[in-house]
């Protein structure tokens, strides 16, 4: 069969319900469109750990994307042709392909050589990467290497520069408001406090949004460092109020007390893109509030339910949001390699789909106006100026 051309998919960093949608929506209007489709498995390591040559075994490397494999896979939640936080342009030596290590000698080494090597013997005209700003970046870097680039935004956190709306997002708010909602049963039954640890390294659109929809009593998020006996003050004048004696504060895995030294990390390790792994602020919040609660409730102590979701709302199958986004981000992305355009994101802003040049992905971080939408007094969001705010209303200036 004579093809237009190839079109390679990949998914890298963190999973995140909606993206076998995107997969799918991609590869049935390019197979459709005459193209031939291949996803390049395990993010940037495919590119990175594949040997070209007619007898090479790459199964593992690169899968054929048919209709049949796409429209099974796009019921599903994470990423069937898999992940990873491989960043070709600083590779350890110890990630090294074998066929690479005599080549390659440093203890980080730039392997791009290989990766345009192997995107010309897979004959790509295009590459589709799905991801946040990290995988996007490499992106851009092949972008200025002369690769045509059409990137898809995914992150729970919802912070990818230069869209409102990511892939995993819309499932990230539902689970959050969802188990919130289950956890109070716990938390009302010993009437005590209850500590959510949520996603939300930069920015705090995880807990912010969540919290507006009634999830939560009060929020703590990356933008404001808080001061914990505030927050203890106000959840106990929450709890009072209640009915059943409970209040619950959503904690961004980012979020920092006043005074703290930075993050809260579970350990020292870094990902090959300078990230250590988020978690423990909820843990120390929890402790705090327990010890401080005693001051603000005439000497008695309030004892807390601490939950940290992670990959709760990572898992399992897309909501509405996040099958119907990807579909129309896939489509997207067919619409801008039809007409011949590169070195484009597409994205949603003020909710109309669009794109930008993809160099966005090299600017600020996305975070939340803490001005527009956060109340420090309260440690809560703002509820008011809603008219004309498009449909997630915390959004960033393109």
């Amino acid at each position: 069969m004579a093809y237009k051309g190839t079109i390679g998919i990949l998914t890298g960093g963190g999973d995140v319900p909606g993206l076998n949608p995107a997969i799918r929506a991609i590869t049935i209007r390019a197979l459709r469109e005459g193209y031939r489709v291949l996803g390049i498995r395990r993010g940037w390591a495919g590119l990175v750990e594949m040997v070209p040559g007619k007898d090479a075994d790459n199964n593992n490397n690169i899968q054929e994307l048919t209709e049949d494999v796409v429209n099974r896979a796009g019921r599903t939640g994470g990423t069937f042709i898999h992940s990873s936080r491989t960043r070709p342009s600083h590779l350890p030596r110890p990630n090294l392909p074998e066929h690479l290590r005599d080549v390659y000698t440093d203890e980080i080494n730039d392997v791009t050589p290989e990766v345009l090597k192997h995107i010309e013997y897979l004959g790509l005209d295009y590459l589709v990467p799905i991801g946040g700003d990290d995988t996007l970046s490499y992106g851009y870097h092949l972008h200025k290497e002369g690769v045509k680039i059409v990137a898809i935004p995914k992150t729970m956190d919802n912070d990818v520069p230069g869209t409102d709306y990511c892939i995993g997002f819309g499932t990230c708010v539902t689970r959050t408001i969802e188990m919130a909602h289950t956890l109070r049963t716990s938390a009302g039954s010993h009437e005590r406090f209850l500590v959510i640890e949520v996603f939300g390294r930069y920015a705090g659109f995880s807990a912010l949004l969540p919290t507006m929809a009634g999830a939560a009593d009060r929020c703590v998020i990356p933008e404001y460092d808080f001061d914990v006996e505030q927050l203890t003050e106000l959840l106990v004048y929450d709890r009072n109020r209640h009915p059943s004696k409970y209040s619950v504060v959503l904690v961004s895995e980012g979020a920092k007390m006043k005074g703290a030294a930075g993050m809260s990390f579970e350990g020292t390790e870094k990902d090959q893109f300078g990230h250590a792994k988020l978690g423990g602020i909820g843990d120390k919040v929890a402790a705090q509030l327990k010890a401080i609660s005693p001051k603000f409730n005439n000497g008695r102590r309030i004892n807390v339910v601490n939950q940290r979701l992670g990959y709760l709302v990572r898992c399992g199958a897309p909501d509405a949001l996040d099958s119907v986004v990807p579909m129309a981000y896939g489509n997207l992305a067919l619409d801008l390699i039809l007409s011949g355009s590169s070195g484009r994101l597409v994205n949603i802003h003020n909710g109309v789909y669009g794109s930008v040049p993809l160099e966005v992905i090299n600017g600020p971080h996305k975070v939340v106006d803490v001005h527009k939408y956060y109340n420090t007094e309260r440690l809560r969001p703002n509820y008011k100026t809603f008219e004309s705010k498009p449909l997630f209303i915390m959004t960033s200036d393109l």
